[in-house]
């Protein structure tokens, strides 16, 4: 008896997801210095801006509202923005400028010094992610770029860069959740609770 289709590509999914997961081994300390960044940005009364497209940016608005709410303890609120949260802003930025302008124009209107903005792309091939990043240079933000495969054209344009492996955007995209929800984690242990 042959076992049904839909089992195998089941199988090749999760071979494939066990792959992705297991790249991330290395990245620990990474994450830890990310994590101790941010908690330093939010502690000093800093915010943290978020941006993505598709999916990423669902995952974006996801972790933004993690640190605005919390994540797993009861503690004060931080300020954290979803940059494609606001859809008459993205759609007036697209409409009046171009659409690779949608995060850079934002991360200049609500970017300071010491903030940091955190970049989703599963390829690194996103025109107005890259605009994001070099935005957050001239405004001085910190910029953090998450990014799939070999980062694409946007591999050197983060201040600190961490790359996720693999050749599947599904599971490089559930591979870079997982990173944030980590960080949430991280971040929420060492953040004051009032």
């Amino acid at each position: 008896m042959n076992s049904h289709p839909s089992a195998s590509a089941y199988l090749e999914s999760l071979s494939d997801a066990l792959e992705t997961f297991q790249a991330l081994a290395g990245l620990g300390q990474e994450i830890q210095a990310l994590a101790d960044l941010i908690t330093r940005s939010l502690v000093s009364g800093r915010k943290l801006l978020f941006c993505g497209n598709g999916g990423s940016a669902a995952d974006a608005g996801h972790i933004a509202s993690e640190f605005t709410c919390r994540f797993k303890e009861d503690r004060r609120p931080y300020p954290a923005l979803a940059l494609a949260a606001d859809g008459g802003l993205l759609t007036a930025i697209g409409n009046d400028y171009v659409f690779e302008q949608i995060f850079a124009r934002q991360v200049r209107a609500y970017g300071q010094e010491g903030d940091v903005l955190i970049a989703l792309s599963t390829s690194g091939k996103s025109r107005n992610i890259l605009a994001a990043l070099e935005a957050a240079k001239d405004a001085r933000v910190i910029s953090v770029a998450l990014l799939g495969r070999d980062g694409g054209f946007s591999r050197d344009a983060a201040d600190i860069t961490i790359f996720t492996p693999g050749t599947v955007t599904a599971r490089i995209q559930e591979a870079q959740k997982f990173l944030l929800h980590v960080l949430c984690e991280l971040v929420e242990r060492d953040l004051p609770r009032h």
